[in-house]
Protein backbone atom coordinates (compact mmCIF):
# COMPACT_ATOMS: atom_id res chain seq x y z
CA UNK A 1 0.00 0.00 0.00
CA UNK A 2 1.47 3.35 -1.11
CA UNK A 3 2.25 5.62 1.76
CA UNK A 4 0.06 8.43 2.29
CA UNK A 5 1.34 12.29 3.05
CA UNK A 6 -1.07 11.87 6.29
CA UNK A 7 1.81 9.24 7.92
CA UNK A 8 4.78 11.26 6.61
CA UNK A 9 7.24 13.33 9.13
CA UNK A 10 6.76 17.23 9.23
CA UNK A 11 8.38 20.10 10.98
CA UNK A 12 6.49 21.62 13.47
CA UNK A 13 7.44 25.13 15.11
CA UNK A 14 10.36 23.96 16.76
CA UNK A 15 9.79 20.07 16.77
CA UNK A 16 9.87 17.40 14.06
CA UNK A 17 6.87 14.92 14.48
CA UNK A 18 7.15 11.62 13.24
CA UNK A 19 3.50 12.07 11.66
CA UNK A 20 0.68 14.47 10.63
CA UNK A 21 -2.02 13.03 12.80
CA UNK A 22 -3.24 14.81 16.14
CA UNK A 23 -4.56 14.05 18.92
CA UNK A 24 -6.94 16.47 19.52
CA UNK A 25 -7.89 18.14 22.85
CA UNK A 26 -10.17 16.75 25.47
CA UNK A 27 -11.76 17.13 28.42
CA UNK A 28 -12.13 13.71 30.07
CA UNK A 29 -12.07 14.96 34.28
CA UNK A 30 -9.12 12.74 35.81
CA UNK A 31 -7.07 15.38 37.53
CA UNK A 32 -8.31 15.02 40.87
CA UNK A 33 -7.50 18.03 43.08
CA UNK A 34 -6.84 19.16 39.43
CA UNK A 35 -3.68 17.79 39.70
CA UNK A 36 -2.20 15.64 36.78
CA UNK A 37 -1.68 11.94 37.74
CA UNK A 38 -0.13 8.60 36.88
CA UNK A 39 -3.33 7.50 35.01
CA UNK A 40 -3.30 10.66 32.73
CA UNK A 41 0.30 9.95 32.20
CA UNK A 42 -0.81 6.40 31.35
CA UNK A 43 -3.47 7.82 29.23
CA UNK A 44 -1.25 9.95 26.61
CA UNK A 45 1.80 7.57 26.91
CA UNK A 46 -1.02 5.01 24.90
CA UNK A 47 -1.98 7.23 22.45
CA UNK A 48 1.71 8.72 21.85
CA UNK A 49 1.57 7.23 18.07
CA UNK A 50 0.06 10.50 17.14
CA UNK A 51 2.56 12.72 15.51
CA UNK A 52 1.38 15.76 18.31
CA UNK A 53 -0.91 15.18 21.07
CA UNK A 54 -2.73 18.23 22.67
CA UNK A 55 -3.86 17.86 26.34
CA UNK A 56 -6.55 18.56 27.55
CA UNK A 57 -7.78 22.20 28.59
CA UNK A 58 -5.59 22.75 31.40
CA UNK A 59 -6.19 26.25 33.69
CA UNK A 60 -3.26 28.65 33.31
CA UNK A 61 -5.02 30.43 36.66
CA UNK A 62 -7.23 29.51 39.60
CA UNK A 63 -10.40 31.56 37.91
CA UNK A 64 -10.00 29.26 34.81
CA UNK A 65 -10.78 25.88 36.71
CA UNK A 66 -14.65 25.98 35.50
CA UNK A 67 -15.37 22.42 35.28
CA UNK A 68 -14.67 19.74 37.95
CA UNK A 69 -11.81 17.52 37.98
CA UNK A 70 -9.98 19.65 35.26
CA UNK A 71 -6.07 20.09 35.44
CA UNK A 72 -4.35 23.14 36.09
CA UNK A 73 -0.71 24.16 35.18
CA UNK A 74 0.18 26.97 38.20
CA UNK A 75 1.57 25.79 40.65
CA UNK A 76 4.51 23.48 41.59
CA UNK A 77 2.87 20.50 42.28
CA UNK A 78 0.68 20.61 38.85
CA UNK A 79 4.29 21.28 37.34
CA UNK A 80 5.50 17.71 38.88
CA UNK A 81 2.03 15.99 37.76
CA UNK A 82 2.78 17.11 34.20
CA UNK A 83 6.50 15.93 34.53
CA UNK A 84 4.95 12.38 34.22
CA UNK A 85 2.91 12.71 31.25
CA UNK A 86 5.52 14.70 29.00
CA UNK A 87 8.17 12.25 30.13
CA UNK A 88 6.16 9.05 29.36
CA UNK A 89 4.87 10.54 25.76
CA UNK A 90 8.70 11.82 24.89
CA UNK A 91 10.37 8.04 26.19
CA UNK A 92 7.37 6.73 23.22
CA UNK A 93 8.45 9.23 20.49
CA UNK A 94 5.88 11.39 20.89
CA UNK A 95 5.38 15.42 21.37
CA UNK A 96 3.27 16.60 23.21
CA UNK A 97 1.79 20.76 23.46
CA UNK A 98 -0.40 21.59 26.58
CA UNK A 99 -3.71 23.51 25.65
CA UNK A 100 -4.16 26.63 28.21
CA UNK A 101 -8.01 26.50 28.65
CA UNK A 102 -9.38 29.33 31.11
CA UNK A 103 -12.78 28.63 30.66
CA UNK A 104 -14.10 32.20 32.25
CA UNK A 105 -18.02 32.75 32.21
CA UNK A 106 -18.25 28.70 31.63
CA UNK A 107 -17.63 27.44 35.27
CA UNK A 108 -19.11 27.29 38.71
CA UNK A 109 -17.90 28.49 42.15
CA UNK A 110 -18.47 24.43 43.34
CA UNK A 111 -15.79 23.26 41.28
CA UNK A 112 -13.73 26.40 41.92
CA UNK A 113 -11.06 26.44 44.72
CA UNK A 114 -11.49 28.93 47.49
CA UNK A 115 -10.56 33.18 46.18
CA UNK A 116 -11.04 32.40 42.64
CA UNK A 117 -13.65 34.36 40.70
CA UNK A 118 -15.29 33.51 37.73
CA UNK A 119 -14.43 36.66 35.25
CA UNK A 120 -15.55 37.42 31.90
CA UNK A 121 -14.68 40.20 29.33
CA UNK A 122 -18.49 41.43 30.08
CA UNK A 123 -20.94 40.76 33.23
CA UNK A 124 -23.17 38.74 30.18
CA UNK A 125 -24.31 35.45 31.59
CA UNK A 126 -24.05 32.13 29.97
CA UNK A 127 -27.39 30.13 28.86
CA UNK A 128 -27.06 26.59 30.09
CA UNK A 129 -25.72 24.47 32.99
CA UNK A 130 -22.72 22.94 34.23
CA UNK A 131 -22.23 19.57 36.18
CA UNK A 132 -20.40 19.96 39.85
CA UNK A 133 -19.64 16.54 41.90
CA UNK A 134 -21.29 18.59 44.79
CA UNK A 135 -24.77 19.56 43.58
CA UNK A 136 -25.13 17.76 40.06
CA UNK A 137 -25.93 20.64 36.80
CA UNK A 138 -26.07 24.11 38.04
CA UNK A 139 -27.01 27.10 36.22
CA UNK A 140 -24.02 29.47 35.24
CA UNK A 141 -23.61 32.27 37.29
CA UNK A 142 -22.90 35.80 36.29
CA UNK A 143 -19.33 36.89 35.75
CA UNK A 144 -17.47 39.54 37.09
CA UNK A 145 -16.34 42.13 34.22
CA UNK A 146 -12.84 41.87 34.24
CA UNK A 147 -11.55 45.29 35.45
CA UNK A 148 -7.83 46.62 34.01
CA UNK A 149 -6.15 45.04 36.77
CA UNK A 150 -7.58 41.69 36.31
CA UNK A 151 -6.75 42.34 32.59
CA UNK A 152 -3.15 42.71 33.83
CA UNK A 153 -3.60 39.78 35.99
CA UNK A 154 -4.64 37.22 33.94
CA UNK A 155 -2.42 37.67 31.00
CA UNK A 156 0.46 37.41 33.50
CA UNK A 157 -0.84 34.15 34.58
CA UNK A 158 -0.79 32.63 31.28
CA UNK A 159 2.70 33.55 30.61
CA UNK A 160 3.89 32.16 33.94
CA UNK A 161 2.05 29.32 32.86
CA UNK A 162 4.05 28.84 29.37
CA UNK A 163 7.21 29.01 31.88
CA UNK A 164 5.35 26.51 33.90
CA UNK A 165 5.07 24.27 30.75
CA UNK A 166 8.39 24.59 29.51
CA UNK A 167 9.61 23.42 32.55
CA UNK A 168 6.91 20.21 32.90
CA UNK A 169 8.52 19.02 29.43
CA UNK A 170 5.89 20.22 26.94
CA UNK A 171 7.29 20.95 23.66
CA UNK A 172 4.85 24.29 23.64
CA UNK A 173 1.74 25.51 24.39
CA UNK A 174 -1.87 26.02 23.03
CA UNK A 175 -3.95 29.08 23.41
CA UNK A 176 -7.57 27.81 23.60
CA UNK A 177 -9.38 30.54 22.09
CA UNK A 178 -12.27 28.53 20.79
CA UNK A 179 -15.50 26.79 22.04
CA UNK A 180 -16.72 29.63 24.19
CA UNK A 181 -14.15 30.02 26.85
CA UNK A 182 -12.49 33.12 28.25
CA UNK A 183 -10.31 33.82 25.05
CA UNK A 184 -13.10 33.38 22.68
CA UNK A 185 -15.37 35.19 25.03
CA UNK A 186 -13.13 38.31 24.16
CA UNK A 187 -13.61 37.94 20.58
CA UNK A 188 -17.88 37.71 20.14
CA UNK A 189 -19.73 41.21 20.33
CA UNK A 190 -22.63 39.19 21.90
CA UNK A 191 -20.41 38.33 25.19
CA UNK A 192 -18.02 41.23 24.88
CA UNK A 193 -19.97 44.57 25.36
CA UNK A 194 -17.48 46.81 26.65
CA UNK A 195 -16.90 50.22 26.30
CA UNK A 196 -13.36 50.42 26.71
CA UNK A 197 -9.50 49.36 24.35
CA UNK A 198 -11.15 45.92 24.63
CA UNK A 199 -14.36 45.64 23.44
CA UNK A 200 -16.73 47.42 20.28
CA UNK A 201 -14.57 47.17 17.32
CA UNK A 202 -13.08 43.93 15.85
CA UNK A 203 -9.65 45.20 16.43
CA UNK A 204 -10.52 45.92 20.32
CA UNK A 205 -12.28 42.48 20.97
CA UNK A 206 -9.06 40.87 18.97
CA UNK A 207 -6.89 43.30 21.23
CA UNK A 208 -6.39 40.61 24.14
CA UNK A 209 -6.68 37.70 22.54
CA UNK A 210 -3.51 38.83 20.47
CA UNK A 211 -1.55 40.28 23.77
CA UNK A 212 -1.27 36.98 25.69
CA UNK A 213 -0.69 35.09 22.55
CA UNK A 214 2.27 37.73 21.77
CA UNK A 215 2.97 37.99 25.93
CA UNK A 216 3.11 34.41 25.57
CA UNK A 217 5.62 34.21 22.04
CA UNK A 218 7.93 36.60 23.69
CA UNK A 219 8.11 34.39 26.86
CA UNK A 220 8.83 30.88 25.24
CA UNK A 221 9.51 31.54 21.93
CA UNK A 222 6.52 32.10 18.45
CA UNK A 223 7.99 28.72 17.62
CA UNK A 224 6.56 26.91 20.99
CA UNK A 225 3.32 29.27 21.15
CA UNK A 226 0.09 28.12 19.30
CA UNK A 227 -4.11 28.88 19.01
CA UNK A 228 -6.67 27.03 18.69
CA UNK A 229 -9.83 28.75 17.03
CA UNK A 230 -13.48 28.45 16.56
CA UNK A 231 -15.29 30.39 13.73
CA UNK A 232 -19.07 29.92 13.43
CA UNK A 233 -19.04 27.40 16.72
CA UNK A 234 -22.05 27.98 19.19
CA UNK A 235 -20.83 25.91 22.30
CA UNK A 236 -21.02 27.05 25.25
CA UNK A 237 -23.60 30.02 24.41
CA UNK A 238 -21.85 31.67 21.62
CA UNK A 239 -24.49 33.05 19.26
CA UNK A 240 -23.12 33.98 15.80
CA UNK A 241 -22.61 37.38 14.72
CA UNK A 242 -22.59 39.33 11.43
CA UNK A 243 -18.91 40.50 11.49
CA UNK A 244 -17.73 36.30 11.70
CA UNK A 245 -15.75 36.69 9.19
CA UNK A 246 -14.21 39.81 9.14
CA UNK A 247 -12.93 39.05 12.78
CA UNK A 248 -11.34 36.13 12.16
CA UNK A 249 -9.42 37.47 9.05
CA UNK A 250 -8.26 39.98 11.26
CA UNK A 251 -6.94 37.73 13.42
CA UNK A 252 -5.46 35.19 11.47
CA UNK A 253 -3.55 38.17 9.97
CA UNK A 254 -2.79 39.69 12.99
CA UNK A 255 -1.21 36.17 14.30
CA UNK A 256 0.67 35.67 11.18
CA UNK A 257 2.64 38.64 12.16
CA UNK A 258 3.79 37.12 15.82
CA UNK A 259 4.84 34.05 13.69
CA UNK A 260 3.20 31.46 16.47
CA UNK A 261 3.73 27.53 15.29
CA UNK A 262 0.12 27.01 14.61
CA UNK A 263 -3.58 27.97 13.91
CA UNK A 264 -5.74 25.12 14.93
CA UNK A 265 -9.22 25.24 13.41
CA UNK A 266 -11.99 23.50 14.93
CA UNK A 267 -15.47 22.38 13.04
CA UNK A 268 -17.74 20.63 14.81
CA UNK A 269 -20.62 20.23 12.24
CA UNK A 270 -19.69 17.01 12.82
CA UNK A 271 -22.05 17.15 15.77
CA UNK A 272 -24.69 19.46 15.05
CA UNK A 273 -22.80 23.09 14.88
CA UNK A 274 -23.10 25.11 11.81
CA UNK A 275 -20.30 24.16 9.31
CA UNK A 276 -17.10 26.27 8.66
CA UNK A 277 -17.59 27.71 5.65
CA UNK A 278 -14.71 26.67 3.16
CA UNK A 279 -14.13 30.60 2.40
CA UNK A 280 -12.87 31.18 6.19
CA UNK A 281 -10.71 28.14 5.91
CA UNK A 282 -9.44 29.41 3.13
CA UNK A 283 -8.99 32.74 4.39
CA UNK A 284 -7.21 31.66 7.37
CA UNK A 285 -5.14 29.51 5.44
CA UNK A 286 -4.20 32.66 2.98
CA UNK A 287 -3.25 34.77 5.95
CA UNK A 288 -1.19 32.55 7.98
CA UNK A 289 1.77 31.50 6.10
CA UNK A 290 2.88 28.79 9.47
CA UNK A 291 1.15 25.45 10.19
CA UNK A 292 -2.67 25.13 9.73
CA UNK A 293 -4.50 22.45 11.81
CA UNK A 294 -8.05 21.53 11.18
CA UNK A 295 -10.25 19.00 13.51
CA UNK A 296 -13.84 18.10 12.86
CA UNK A 297 -15.27 14.48 12.00
CA UNK A 298 -12.41 13.30 10.07
CA UNK A 299 -11.80 10.08 8.54
CA UNK A 300 -8.11 9.04 6.84
CA UNK A 301 -9.30 9.76 3.77
CA UNK A 302 -10.13 13.12 3.78
CA UNK A 303 -7.66 13.93 6.22
CA UNK A 304 -5.22 13.10 3.33
CA UNK A 305 -7.64 15.12 0.79
CA UNK A 306 -7.13 18.16 2.97
CA UNK A 307 -3.54 17.58 3.31
CA UNK A 308 -2.64 17.02 -0.60
CA UNK A 309 -4.65 19.60 -1.29
CA UNK A 310 -2.54 22.19 1.20
CA UNK A 311 -5.77 23.50 3.06
CA UNK A 312 -4.31 21.62 6.30
CA UNK A 313 -0.93 20.98 7.13
CA UNK A 314 -1.89 18.51 10.01
CA UNK A 315 -5.32 16.88 10.93
CA UNK A 316 -6.56 16.41 14.53
CA UNK A 317 -8.41 13.54 15.65
CA UNK A 318 -10.27 13.59 18.28
CA UNK A 319 -13.07 11.11 19.57
CA UNK A 320 -11.25 8.35 17.44
CA UNK A 321 -8.42 8.53 20.08
CA UNK A 322 -10.38 7.90 23.01
CA UNK A 323 -11.19 3.95 21.39
CA UNK A 324 -8.58 3.36 19.49
CA UNK A 325 -5.45 4.59 21.64
CA UNK A 326 -3.28 3.15 18.38
CA UNK A 327 -5.32 5.36 15.79
CA UNK A 328 -2.15 5.71 13.85
CA UNK A 329 -1.04 1.96 13.38
CA UNK A 330 -4.90 1.41 12.97
CA UNK A 331 -4.94 4.18 9.78
CA UNK A 332 -1.29 3.48 8.71
CA UNK A 333 -2.15 -0.67 8.40
CA UNK A 334 -6.03 0.07 7.53
CA UNK A 335 -7.06 -1.97 10.49
CA UNK A 336 -10.39 -1.76 11.60
CA UNK A 337 -11.71 0.93 14.06
CA UNK A 338 -13.70 -0.30 17.28
CA UNK A 339 -16.88 0.59 17.28
CA UNK A 340 -16.49 0.40 21.55
CA UNK A 341 -17.12 4.33 22.87
CA UNK A 342 -18.38 4.25 25.74
CA UNK A 343 -19.60 8.48 26.02
CA UNK A 344 -21.35 7.57 29.49
CA UNK A 345 -17.71 7.57 30.65
CA UNK A 346 -15.90 10.57 29.01
CA UNK A 347 -15.72 12.54 32.02
CA UNK A 348 -15.90 9.85 34.64
CA UNK A 349 -13.14 9.83 37.09
CA UNK A 350 -11.48 6.79 36.64
CA UNK A 351 -9.42 4.58 34.35
CA UNK A 352 -12.98 3.13 33.22
CA UNK A 353 -13.21 4.16 29.63
CA UNK A 354 -10.07 5.91 29.58
CA UNK A 355 -7.05 3.33 29.73
CA UNK A 356 -8.49 0.82 29.84
CA UNK A 357 -9.88 0.15 25.73
CA UNK A 358 -7.41 -1.73 23.90
CA UNK A 359 -4.95 -2.05 21.22
CA UNK A 360 -6.20 -3.52 17.97
CA UNK A 361 -6.08 -7.67 17.80
CA UNK A 362 -5.72 -9.52 14.65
Amino acid sequence: MKELKLFTPVQLGSVELNNRIVMAPMTRCRAIGNLPNDLIAEYYKQRSGAGLIITEGTSPSPNGLGYARIPGIFSVQQIEGWKKTTSAVHLEGGKIFVQFMHSGRISHPLNMPEGSEILAPSAVKAAGQMWTDAKMLQDFPLPKAMTTEDLANTKAEFVGSAKNAVDAGFDGVELHAANGYLLEQFLSPVSNIRKDNYGGSIENRCRFVIEVASAVADTIGSRKTAIRLSPYGVASDMPLYPEIEATYNYLSDQLDKLGIAYIHVVDHSAMGAPEVPLKIKNIIRNNFKNTIILAGGYDRERAEKDIQSGLADLVAFGRPFINNPDLVERMKNDWALSTDLRMDLFYTADETGYTDYPGYKA
